[in-house]
């Protein structure tokens, strides 16, 4: 699943995402005109809130250019907000009395996290029927618009191969050279709490394993993408990941490998982590947002999600053949894909972050 591209900034808007960049001559509509506009107040502009991965500082990321492209058809701006999925979420919270987004996308457990404190509305989008179902709410509250899948990188100069096992990762030699983005705060850091409970099988000793790990982590992160960098240049040798942002950053960081770890005597193990969309409850432009929705699920969009964001799209019934899609099948053939229980996730999320916190005293 090809990129996400860039280091995560810490916040920032980008407003007025513009230009003219082809991607086809007719993206998949989202219903409206250059001379539409919205419904309240008549403001020709949307407000996106996203997790971090689908824009590229050089700007040729897929958000980059299907904006652009959006805004070319329809005259909407697309004004961007960036951030990890925790923190979108509880910036939306904060403005629960005077909203600002008119779409927000995360990470998992973070979009239903966002569903269960109120912020977002039922709107299924055009195309959502092609979503497969595990991908999106049942009642139009998110619909995943880019799918991707858990993952970690190691350095491919300094290590003759990837490390295979959680294991391995306890060897002195990585010590100082590991690090993982903070669980409850970064979506690819709780991935890394998620992945490691089913691997171990359980809370407690998924824990107890990170507890040993902990002599080699080099301490929190608020982001994930800007660990890629550093692994790129020999600062670290493995840190988490996810499939998209990393294909996407190793286009321009030639060290960087992906790989997904096993248990001892496991099979290497992940779960998709999809870009989930949803309408924003009381969103200032609502039917720009619904626009803006129709778009990205659009089938012009969804085809150009491996060939320039490095991912995989969310409609089952777009399937890439460029070089990008054939290189991240490679990269996912002989790992073993698991579905977490994201409503226990979602319930237990905050236990599971304190317990990650106590075991290893961050």
């Amino acid at each position: 699943m090809p990129s996400k591209p860039s280091n995560r900034r810490s916040l920032r808007v980008t407003a007025g995402v513009t230009g003219s960049l082809a991607l086809a001559a007719s993206l998949t509509a989202c219903g409206g005109s250059a001379s539409s506009a919205d419904s309240k107040g008549g403001e020709k502009v949307v407000t996106v809130y996203s997790a971090d991965g689908l824009k590229s500082d050089k700007g040729d990321g897929w958000y980059d250019k299907v904006f652009a492209e959006f805004t070319k058809k329809t005259g909407i701006e697309v004004k961007y907000v960036e951030g990890g999925s925790g923190e979108m979420v509880q910036r939306a919270v904060r403005e629960k009395t005077n909203t600002q987004a008119d779409v927000l996308i995360t990470l998992p457990p973070f979009i239903q996290q966002a569903d269960g404190k109120g912020l977002l509305q039922a709107y299924k989008p055009q195309g959502s029927e092609k979503v497969n179902g595990a991908d999106k709410a049942a009642d139009g509250k998110w619909t995943s618009v880019v799918n991707n899948y858990f993952g970690f990188v190691y350095n491919k100069k300094e290590l003759a191969e990837a490390p295979k096992t959680w294991e391995e990762l306890l060897d002195p030699k990585f010590k100082g050279k590991l690090q993982y983005s903070t669980p409850g705060v970064a979506g690819d850091g709780t991935a890394v709490l998620i992945k490691a409970m089913h691997d171990f099988g359980g809370k407690e000793q998924a824990n107890e394993y990170l507890k040993k790990l902990q002599a080699n982590n080099v301490g929190p992160s608020s982001s994930t993408s800007k660990l890629a960098p550093k692994t790129d240049k020999g600062e670290l040798l493995v840190a988490n990941g996810d499939v998209q942002m990393n294909f996407a950053q190793s286009k321009s960081m030639p060290n960087l490998g992906i790989w997904f770890p096993a248990k001892d005597g496991g099979k290497p193990t992940t779960f998709a982590l999809p870009y989930a969309a949803g309408l924003v409850d009381k969103a200032p432009h609502t039917e720009n947002g619904k626009k803006l929705l129709d778009f990205m699920l659009g089938e012009e969009a969804q085809k150009l999600v491996s060939e320039v964001g490095g991912g995989f799209p969310a409609r089952t019934d777009v399937k890439p053949t460029d070089a990008n899609a054939v290189e991240l099948t490679k990269i996912m053939t002989g790992v073993e894909i698991f579905e977490p229980d994201w409503t226990d996730i979602d319930k237990n999320l905050t236990a599971y972050v304190d317990a990650w916190k106590s075991a290893t005293g961050s």
